[in-house]
């Protein structure tokens, strides 16, 4: 079952009960008693919380009323480091203690870095993004005690009001209908020092968070694998390996000290595209092409040993309500995760990279 830290989900109620927006008491309680709270729970205090309001932008309003004590643990880590560039590196990698509505990720363009954020989320998705670019900005602006200056924030979607909203809520330049969603800024500000650097405080909030990512089923490695398989699901054991700086057979090695193996981590990131694909309207033959399959009877039968089931029928018992939608099915998915005992080496004998075949 994907989550988000209880402090993070109480981000959202703090800043409701600031603007006088009433919440449903069931939901307030299932937040505030929660150890994690269930992206279900947060999908619906998000569409609380924008319903009951009628002021524009409230996706801008939580992420620039953000703290960094709302990120938990790993938000502490985060602003322990030595640089932003460092921080930013880490977010990647914590991320998921967070929350696990999606995904981070560094590149560069000429002298330009960008912060690309790659949700996996269904409810107010575009507000949310909008929280998360946001949060980093206003973040990115504390830690380095003000020296922060962004090049502006891209989204994917359109505009949920009219531009001078976002210039005035943001005070920097703000870009709609993007390939990707980021916070973009001079490389050279990856070098900013932060101001709460302390490498002995880091140190013992990387071992909570370690612990906290341990305890969802993705440590740090296998969060990397699985970022890199969202983003490439046609890239087999190989190429992933190579992208995290590892010889595949390395990355094996590696994962099998937590007790996972790659296909399982490949294998359940497949599921859960597939299965948010075939909830929107689309060809299964498309499907299967964007999920790096070979054809359409390779992603049948990958389907059929996840679920059961075919993929066609999947959509229509989903359609008339008697399957799970993507996502309420997770915790059999995160099940797979681990490798059957008895099978320490089954992995190793995998083909070196599947790539676009049936995922082994």
């Amino acid at each position: 079952m994907h989550s988000v830290s209880r402090v993070f989900a109480q981000s959202i109620v703090q800043l409701a009960e600031r603007e006088g927006l009433p919440l449903p008491p069931p939901l307030l309680a299932a937040v505030r008693g929660a150890a994690r709270v269930p992206l279900a729970t947060q999908d619906a205090l998000w569409e609380a919380y924008c319903s009951a309001g009628t002021a524009a932008l409230p996706g801008l309003r939580a992420g620039l009323a953000l703290q960094v004590a709302h990120l938990d643990s790993a938000g502490l880590q985060l602003v322990a480091c030595d640089t932003l560039g460092e921080a930013l590196h880490e977010l990647s990698e914590v991320a998921p203690a967070i929350g696990e509505g999606g995904s981070f990720g560094i590149g560069r363009e000429g002298g330009i870095a960008h912060l690309v954020y790659r949700p996996r989320l269904t409810v107010r998705a575009h507000e949310r993004v909008e929280a998360v670019l946001a949060g980093a900005l206003n973040l990115a602006r504390w830690a380095t005690g003000g020296r922060f200056t962004a090049a502006g924030l891209w989204f994917a979607h359109a505009p949920l009001a009219p531009r001078a909203a976002y210039d005035d809520a943001l005070r920097v330049p703000s870009a709609f209908g993007a390939a990707h969603n980021s916070l973009r800024f001079d490389a050279a500000q990856l070098a900013l020092p932060l101001v709460g650097a302390n490498a002995e405080l880091r140190e013992h909030l990387r071992v909570l968070t370690a612990r906290t990512l341990a305890a969802l089923g993705c440590s740090s490695l296998a969060a990397a694998v699985q970022r890199q398989v969202h983003a490439h699901p046609g890239h087999g054991r190989e190429r992933v390996a190579a992208a995290l700086g590892l010889s595949g057979r390395h990355l094996v090695r590696r994962l099998a000290l937590d007790g996972l193996s790659f296909k399982a981590l490949r294998e359940s990131v497949l599921d859960e595209r597939a299965r948010a694909a075939l909830s929107r309207p689309g060809r299964i033959a498309d499907i299967a092409a964007d999920l790096g399959f070979a054809d359409e009877g390779a992603f049948v039968r990958a389907f059929r040993r996840w679920r059961g089931t075919t993929p066609a029928r999947w959509r229509g018992q989903a359609d008339r309500g008697g399957a799970p939608r993507p996502g309420a099915d997770a915790s059999a998915a995160r099940a797979r995760l681990r490798p059957p005992a008895a099978r320490p080496s089954a992995q190793q004998g995998a083909p070196a990279d599947p790539g676009r075949g049936d995922p082994e």
